[in-house]
């Protein structure tokens, strides 16, 4: 064992360690783990032996163990000794970076610090002061020295020398780094401890101190990094600390120097510092149950984070009291009935919520947005009073006694302003602890000086009028000795005073700003009043042309909102109102209640209520109109669509190799090209000449990667591929621009049947071929490439002198113009045939495969090219050529020949050449030969050559993919608009990506792709289907025939996996799509750093070097490698991924493999592990980093956590714990189900570029980009969500960026300011449940910090969407209950104060406003039929259409077509055809508008509003928002009754039945009087929304008209509603587990929820109310009896049924026949009842109907009553009978939504109709969906016989 030890490591890992180029630096370390390992093995064994180790191998064995500590797992940079050769740390800003980072001269060290066999450095000094993690140091020390470095090389001009870290660089990062901290101190008032010392030298080690100490605070912070202002607080004393112990300092208390608080060992700032911190974050979640308990019983994150805004933190002190009021959390909230003060214990306070809390109601959208609301209000009642006097001109407000109506507006105001100071003081009271006296006094003196107003205003105004009554004289009285006749106009303008002040600010952009930002105690004072002084939301507003953009759309909308709702809402409606008031109408058709309500008030309400309503909502509509508009022309202006179709791009093509160059590839003199108004309208680049060669080259090496990854992803054939590359490096020799062979494709045999039958001159057959310039291009090229080929191959000096000669005559012909006479063009074709032959030879020689040839026989056998049969062939062809030439084409060709062979040829004839002793021309030996290993460059040309001659059609339709033709077409479209220049890789900024990954799928397997459906159908087959065409180029690219050849070949299944992954919506399509921008950053490393020779010479030789050149750090590749890793980084967080990897899960082997594949990669992940410590087992947690070495995944960092990480929403958190692993300047956020392009990668530097430009007054903080919906051609609902998705990432964020400047954070693919994110809290907030949405928070707290999201689309990204209409519905819930979680949210309330008012209703409009009016939208339904209701039950609708002012109310009919613009979709479709049309042309817009109608969209749309509606309105109400997963799978699938039925009964059904009911009785008793048609037109949208929501479920789910599964959904139903619920049962097994669980919103809504769900209840009531009057039986009696009667009767049917409970209950099992007879003498009772009220009373079969149509509703109410008092129920014990009422109600329901889907699917014609209409889009790219419903199986044979 000795000697095999010691020959391991003498011929192994020494001869390993002594290479002096040390490429492979991880087989290198593997090797030194393996002897560490077999030196242990050799002790253990010596021992066991009681042998001893020779002193050599001990030797051997210390400096195994010494190398081993030396190399240790790195990320990017390998900092040991043994790393220092790696190419990244050769260039030179690494070494600077370094090297300033290891300056530790003069530091004074701990006393017991013991130096590590690596070089020390700055963070290694910090770590031993103030205990940090060894992980956490070795990760922030990467992360420093990059961020440096890349700061570093960017500096202008160039640092000299460049090995020195420039000043400049330091303070760059540390200004972004510090910009929060320093503004959180001057804020506070306190000095900032960032101290300089006054030694020069000294400075730039102080600032790496710093910088360091505040990323390693950070990087260990855990959760405590979504509270940026606490890391401030942490940060403030620790830097203090480190002044002081630099500066030498001495404590005053102990007399020795100054040394941390929390200094110690390794882990000393985690256990004192973070956790204790984390601990009271953890206990805040856990009272709030994981998210159902209100928001104002805990504090979220914000809280916690804001309680660091006030001064008041610093008494919490350094080190930290323990017992302060901030650590104290009470285990259960005890409060004081009276005083509502919250529970104290031993003196200490809970300090409940900061600055903000958020209460459930939706008078938070009045608090939020007051201004906007008191605007519309004041203008309604401006309108009303014009509209109301004379003629309703808007000039009458010019008349005095209008314009002193109109004045009362103010009044108006001043109650408004009232009430919003009453709200502020009720929403805000639970925080009144945490408020300093300061704000509480601010609140009180709102509401007394609010109330003062409301005083004073009144009675000013009544003081103007002449005749006063009432009211109105009383305020008089106490006025009347002031005797001032302006006094109400007095009055307004001293109110308008604060409103005028902040008008000239709002005008003065910048001086608000100054203002704001002002710490002076005077500007505090002035804005004190205003608004309370935060730390964010100060200083956002934008630049004066920005606000005079924005001011100018939004004046435009309001003058046509203002001026539609006037002139068709609101005038023409006071004319009947005016009717109706004047009306006495006595005769009610029942009780009326009051009966003394003067002027038809009643009437009134119900006919203005409604139109009140789209009143406030119609502003949605004209935002969309005028988004739309907007939007298409921002579109037009940024050159939209300028490329969309092949023959745009063809014709645009010869300008395209400019713009490549002067998108893609960096300026040589770097200078930033000046902005023309000219770009506007178009954007002109340099053509090409043929000199310009490197520039060609570089064009070319971009485009064919581009291309080339089209192959690789199976978008386009091997020939499309060909006629789409560009010739790698120009010929010096062509003396043109070769062009893709697309562009030239047939048009040699064009020009050729051109030229053999022309007649006329040279000139016009020049002209000719010049008319289209491919051709002429394609003639010069096959001329010159005919020449260079000839050259070639011909040697001999005969032959050579010959073919020259006959060369030159052609061109002096041509230069004279005398060819067509000199030279027979009729005879070319045999000349072409000739070479076509020749060239095809060629090609068969170097065994390139032909499409439609075969190869040469000698070369299937094996035969190498070379041998005189080919020889022979290839002589034989070109003395065929020369014939040709000599004999047929040229007039005098003979004398060509004769100068070959002397005087005496010319005597002889041709014939006799043959007999000359003399050879034949290319006879001789060595005249003719070839390369026998060609180059690539001379079998491309062949190849090119070949395409240009034998491609006899067009190829217009290359590329036939249309996913290939909308990416080029992009792609193109994109180089020709307006983006920066692309810096040099080395200068651009550095960026990562982050993926946050839970458990979705990563790679399909085998089984999955074959596994079948209930429909027969597996993946594989569903998307060979979908994707017909790029199953064929799979195949054709894995060389297989079928699929069958494809699973008998184990790395073709592999290949087979990964094409059906990269089709769905996978984790492996999402990191091929992300190291997209990898690959480009080699390949424009490639252009940047290489020689013109090597850029001519091509990428791929260097890409594809030979494995031992590569290997060296000093090779191109390495370099390039080194220069990648530099700028990108990729961090995918796999949260579980520790716990799949100890299960072994099939997920962990995926990712595994993902990670080999692409070495570049990283996993983080939180790793769950048991530790005993004393005796006690505790789970720890770690965030850990891992790469692929060697096969296996290899930890680099492992950072303790305080405790589980998860404490708020799922993905913030999971993104929280990896961003410490990210680098660079920039962070992208990518979702798991988006993809990436390789020509969209090439442009992300340009991208980056924008965060140094200036957007308006401040820098991008945030870019956003548009995404493209790859999931549209899955099913007709897929489209329309693509369609919907696609306009909101273009028009919609293009319109909110510029001019709006609202536009935030939507979801991913958005590009951070990293530096400027990670010092504000991240990218995403994360509190359970208000943070639901947790993406758009990042872009509310980007902009209340004084951030800037753009919006940019010159760049793109894939993103999937759901294709299912329950998984679109899930999503729809899910962003309905992220916005009402919004409403209620401390950011939205700022923003909606702290924007002027424009930018206000833009933000309004754009986030929960548009939930809003959705839901104002259904409410007006409701409004409009409850009134009509009232209306038609009362009997005063008869009365009132006697009236002819008020039968056709145009009014009320322009209300109800609002809502049905919104209702039917047509809001979406708006912005979506124009952006379809701006893109894709008007024509295809309109067409796929009409299709979209055709295939039902308009009933998707009501159906998703009533979505929105349900799940926004619940929230604002009960609360219950949480995450839904829709899963991401492709194969639409058949969803059953019972499980629709859960999803959509109370958010569709409910809510559509009472809609039917409604439209039933106001039809049933209101047809007597009532035109049918006009009830048909006015209720048709309506019974389109019953229809819709009822039924489109069962409309868009796949099979669902199939007999068979109908049968099944009811037995399946039916056992789902009669099995009982208990504990553990699942809601999807029993009805009563699902009832349970609908009803949990009203467990934590508290008493204001229940009293809204009880008194929304009520409305059921009116039914029983109006009808019970209308019965026969009550013979048109109006006593109060006949309802009293009728609740009797209620009573009575409600006890039968209890006591029938009770008796099945008690005697069904022991006294069954007892139950018997009771059940029978009760049935013989009821009929008995009823026979006797037909006979006596005269009850009719019209009654029965009606009864049933009164107490359905009553029955409904009660139940809702009896679910929002469960509680009491439940104690009394009744709650089994409200179940058991329940359950009947439910059973009811499914019958009549069940009938009429089962009576449907009696006949086939409609499951097949239905098919077509779910599957059009599908089959109009080849899906049969006959054959997958009908299952794969049942159509094998017809399969095999394709």
């Amino acid at each position: 064992m000795q000697n095999f030890y010691r020959l391991y490591y003498e011929n192994y890992v020494k001869a390993l360690d002594n290479v002096a180029d040390q490429a492979d630096r991880a087989q290198l370390a593997k090797a030194y783990q393996t002897a560490a390992v077999l030196f242990e093995v050799l002790k253990a064994v010596t021992q066991t032996e009681s042998a001893e180790v020779s002193p050599e191998i001990m030797e051997a064995g210390k400096d195994v163990e010494k190398k081993t500590e030396l190399y240790v797992p790195y990320n990017i940079l390998p900092l040991d000794p043994a790393g220092a050769n790696q190419a990244i740390m050769q260039l030179p800003e690494i070494k600077a970076a370094v090297a300033a980072i290891r300056n530790i001269r003069g530091l004074p060290w701990p006393e017991h610090h013991q130096k590590t066999g690596a070089e020390q450095d700055l963070l290694d000094w910090l770590q031993a002061m103030f205990g940090f993690q060894k992980g956490n140091v070795a990760n922030q020390r990467e992360h420093l020295i990059l961020l440096f470095a890349n700061v570093h090389i960017r500096q202008i001009p160039k640092p000299e020398p460049m090995s020195k870290l420039d000043d400049r660089a330091l303070n760059l990062v540390m200004k972004k780094l510090f910009k929060n901290y320093k503004q959180w101190c001057k804020y506070l008032g306190r000095k900032s401890s960032l101290w300089l010392p006054t030694i020069q030298q000294e400075v730039q080690q102080r600032k790496i101190l710093y910088m360091g100490l505040y990323l390693l605070i950070w990087g260990e912070a855990a959760n405590l990094r979504f509270m940026p202002e606490c890391l401030c607080y942490i940060y403030h004393h620790m830097a203090y600390e480190l002044y002081g112990m630099l500066a030498g300092n001495v404590s005053s208390v102990t007399g020795e120097n100054i040394k941390p608080a929390y200094g110690g060992d390794e882990e000393s700032f985690l256990r004192k510092v973070v956790t204790p911190i984390y601990n009271i974050i953890k206990e805040e979640v856990l009272r709030n149950r994981s998210g159902p308990a209100k928001h104002s019983q805990w504090r979220n994150y914000d809280d916690l984070n804001e309680f660091f805004w006030s001064a008041d933190c610093f008494r919490l002190g350094w080190p930290m009291r323990a017992d302060a009021d901030f650590f104290y959390v009470p285990k259960e909230i005890e409060r004081n009935r009276f005083t509502m003060k919250y529970g104290q214990r031993q003196g200490k306070i809970w300090l409940s919520k900061t600055n903000f809390v958020e209460i459930r109601s939706f008078w938070h959208l009045f608090r939020s947005f007051d201004r906007m609301w008191t605007f519309f209000i004041l203008a309604l009642q401006a309108m009303i009073i014009i509209a109301w006097h004379g003629s309703g001109s808007p000039t009458e407000i010019f008349y005095g006694s209008v314009f002193k109506e109109v004045l009362s507006i103010f009044i108006t105001a001043a109650i408004l302003k009232f009430l919003q100071a009453i709200l502020d003081i009720i929403f805000s009271w639970k925080a009144r602890h945490s408020m300093k006296f300061k704000q509480i006094l601010r609140y009180i003196l709102k509401v007394v000086v609010a109330a003062v107003w409301v005083i004073v205003l009144p009675a000013c105004y009544a003081h103007t009028w002449e005749h006063p009554t009432g009211l109105i004289k009383s305020f008089q009285s106490w006025v009347s000795g002031w005797n001032f006749p302006s006094l109400y106009i007095l009055a307004v303008v001293v109110y308008l005073l604060p409103n005028a002040l902040a008008a000239i600010l709002f005008l003065f952009p910048m001086l608000r700003r100054y203002i704001e930002n002002s710490n002076w105690h005077i500007f505090t004072i002035l804005t004190w009043w205003q608004q309370p002084r935060l730390y964010v939301g100060r200083g956002m507003h934008e630049s004066l042309f920005s606000l005079v953009k924005y001011t100018t759309f939004w004046i435009l909308l309001l003058i046509s909102k203002l001026a539609f709702s006037y002139y068709i809402e609101i005038r023409p409606l006071v004319k009947p109102t005016k009717v109706i008031m004047r009306m006495s109408i006595g005769n009610y058709a029942w009780h009326e209640l009051f009966p003394q309500a003067k002027k038809n008030i009643g009437v009134v309400i119900s006919i203005w209520a409604p139109i009140i309503l789209v009143y406030f909502m119609d502003t949605q509509i004209w935002y969309a109109i005028f988004s739309t508009i907007f939007g298409g022309i921002y579109g037009a202006f940024r050159h939209l669509g300028e490329i969309r179709t092949l023959a745009m791009l063809r014709s645009r093509f010869q300008s395209l190799p400019g713009a490549f160059n002067a998108r893609l590839v960096p300026p040589m003199d770097e200078k930033v090209p000046k902005k023309s108004w000219k770009n506007l309208f178009a954007q002109r680049f340099e053509k090409f000449t043929p000199g310009r060669r490197e520039d060609a080259a570089k064009f070319s090496q971009l485009w064919n990667q581009v291309i080339s990854c089209f192959r690789q992803e199976d978008l386009i054939n091997n020939r499309e591929m060909e006629l789409l590359l560009v010739p790698n490096s120009a010929d010096p020799n062509l003396k043109m621009v070769q062009w893709p062979p697309f562009l030239l494709a047939s048009k040699i045999p064009i020009a050729l049947d051109i030229a053999k039958d022309f007649r006329g001159k040279d000139a016009d057959l020049l002209k000719r071929i010049k008319a289209d310039e491919y051709m002429r291009c394609a003639v010069v090229e096959c001329f010159e490439s005919f020449k260079h080929v000839l050259k070639s191959i011909i040697v001999g000096i005969n032959e050579k002198s010959v073919m020259n000669d006959i060369i030159k005559d052609v061109d002096d012909n041509i230069e004279k113009g005398t060819l067509l006479v000199n030279f027979k063009m009729s005879e070319l074709p045999l000349l072409y045939n000739k070479f076509v032959e020749l060239v095809k030879y060629l090609l068969k020689i170097y065994n390139v495969e032909i499409p439609g040839d075969k190869a040469l026989p000698e070369m299937q056998n094996g035969h190498v090219p070379g041998n005189q049969d080919h020889l022979n062939k290839v002589i034989l062809l070109l003395q065929d050529m020369l014939e040709v030439v000599t004999q047929d084409i040229m007039i005098d060709g003979y004398r060509f020949l004769d100068s070959s062979h002397g005087s005496q040829a010319m005597q002889e004839d041709v014939t006799t050449l043959g007999q000359n002793q003399k050879p034949q021309l290319f006879a001789s030996a060595g005249a003719v030969t070839y390369p026998a290993e060609p180059c690539d460059p001379w079998i491309e040309q062949i190849k090119r050559l070949h395409l240009l001659l034998t491609v006899m059609e067009s190829a217009m339709d290359v590329p036939a993919n249309l996913e290939a033709r909308r990416r080029i077409a992009f792609f193109t479209n994109s180089l020709f608009m307006d983006m920066p220049n692309a810096p040099k890789v080395r200068n651009m900024l550095s960026f990562s990506v982050l993926t946050p990954y839970y458990k979705e799928e990563v790679l399909y397997s085998l089984h999955e792709l074959q596994l079948e459906n209930e429909d027969g159908v597996s993946i594989v087959f569903y998307l060979q289907k979908i994707y017909p065409d790029e199953w064929k180029n799979f195949l054709e690219r894995v060389q297989c025939d079928s699929e069958e050849q494809v699973l008998n070949d184990p790395d073709k299944i592999e290949d087979l996996r990964h094409w059906a992954s990269n089709r769905g919506q996978t984790l492996t399509r999402t990191v091929r799509g992300m190291m997209y921008y990898r690959k480009a950053l080699e390949l424009q490393s490639f252009l940047d750093m290489a020689k013109p020779d090597d850029i001519l010479k091509g990428y791929k030789a260097v890409a594809f070097e030979p494995k031992e050149q590569d290997k060296s750090q000093r090779s191109m590749g390495a370099q390039l490698e080194a220069v990648a890793d530099m700028k990108f980084t990729y961090v995918v967080s796999c949260q579980n991924y520790g716990a799949q990897k100890r299960s072994n899960e099939r997920n962990y082997s995926d990712i595994l493999k993902l990670m080999k594949t692409y070495p570049s990669l990283r996993v983080a992940y939180i790793d769950e592990v048991e530790e005993r410590e004393k005796d006690k087992t505790n789970k720890v947690y770690y965030s850990v980093l891992v790469k692929a070495v060697n096969d296996l995944d290899q930890i680099i960092y492992r950072i303790k956590l305080p405790g589980p990480a998860n404490l708020g929403e799922g993905k913030p958190e999971n993104q929280n714990h990896a961003i410490i692993f990210t680098r660079g300047e920039a962070l992208q956020t990518i979702d798991m189900n988006q993809d990436n392009y390789l020509e969209e990668a090439f442009k992300m530097r340009n991208l980056l570029e924008e965060f140094l430009k200036k957007h308006g007054v401040r820098n991008p903080t945030i870019l956003g980009l548009r995404e493209h919906i790859f999931t549209g051609s899955v099913s007709s609902l897929a489209w329309f969500m693509s369609n919907q998705e696609t306009s909101f990432v273009t028009i919609g964020q293009r319109l909110l960026a510029n001019p709006l400047k609202v536009r935030f954070h939507y979801g991913h693919p958005d590009v951070f300011d990293r530096l400027f994110h990670l010092t504000r809290g991240g990218i995403s907030k994360s509190s359970k449940g208000i943070n639901l949405s947790e993406d758009i928070f990042a872009g509310f707290n980007s902009t209340l910090r004084k951030g800037n999201v753009t919006h940019h689309e010159y760049m793109q990204v894939g993103k999937g969407r759901d294709v299912g209409l329950n998984q679109i519905s899930q999503f729809e819930a899910k962003v309905a209950n992220g916005n009402g979680e919004q409403t209620l949210s401390r950011d939205i309330y700022r923003l909606g104060h702290r924007f002027d008012f424009f930018r206000m209703l833009s933000c309004y409009f754009t986030t929960v406003g548009f939930y809003f009016s959705s839901l104002v939208t259904v409410l007006t339904v409701y409004i409009f039929l409850y009134g009509r209701l009232y209306l038609v039950l009362s009997g005063l609708e008869k009365a009132m259409l006697h009236e002819a002012a008020v039968q056709h109310n145009s009014s009320l009919e322009a209300a109800l077509a609002s809502q049905a613009f919104v209702q039917l979709g047509l809001l979406m479709a708006l912005p979506m055809v124009m952006e379809i049309g701006l893109e894709r042309g008007f024509r295809t817009a309109l067409s796929d508008f009409v299709i979209m109608q055709l295939q039902l969209a308009s009933v998707f749309f009501t159906f998703s509003l009533g979505t929105k509606t349900h799940y926004y309105g619940r929230t604002l109400l009960h609360g219950g928002a949480k995450y839904r997963a829709t899963g991401r799978g492709f194969v639409v699938f058949h969803a059953k009754f019972a499980d629709n039925y859960r999803f959509y009964s109370r958010s569709h059904f409910v809510k559509g039945l009472e809609l039917m009911l409604l439209l039933i009785v106001y039809n049933v008793y209101g047809q007597s009087y009532r035109n049918t048609l006009a009830y048909l037109l006015i209720t048709f949208s309506m019974w389109f929304m019953v229809g819709t929501w009822l039924f489109a479920p069962f409309l868009f789910n796949p099979s669902g008209f199939e007999w068979q599964k109908i049968v099944d959904d009811w037995t399946d139903w039916n056992k789902w509603i009669n099995s009982h619920g208990g504990i553990g049962v699942p809601q999807e097994k029993s009805w009563e587990s699902w009832w349970d669980d609908e009803q949990e919103h009203l467990k934590y809504s508290g008493l204001r929820g229940r009293i809204w769900e009880i008194l929304l209840s009520l409305r059921f009531f009116l039914y029983q109310y109006g009808i019970v009057y209308h019965l026969n039986i009550a013979h048109g009696n109006k006593s109060v009896l006949v309802y009293g009667l009728s609740w009797f009767v209620i009573a009575i049917v409600l006890g039968l049924l209890k006591t029938v409970a009770m008796g099945r209950e008690r005697f069904s099992a022991d006294y069954q026949l007892m139950f018997r007879l009771l059940k029978g003498l009760l049935f013989i009772g009821f009929v008995s009842v009823l026979i006797i009220l037909i006979v006596v009373c005269g009850l009719t079969v019209a009654d029965l109907f009606a009864c049933f149509l009164a107490f359905m509703p009553t029955g409904w109410a009660l139940l809702q009553i009896a679910q929002a008092c469960r509680p009491l129920f439940q104690r009394t014990g009744f709650l089994e009978s409200v179940r058991s009422l329940a359950r009947g109600y439910e059973y009811v329901m499914g019958l009549l939504l069940f009938t009429p889907v089962a009576i449907l699917a009696w006949f086939p014609f409609v499951s097949e109709f239905q098919t077509r209409l779910l599957f059009n889009q599908a089959f109009s790219r080849g899906l049969q969906i006959s054959r997958i419903l009908a299952g794969r199986k049942k159509d094998w044979s017809s399969t095999s016989t394709e």
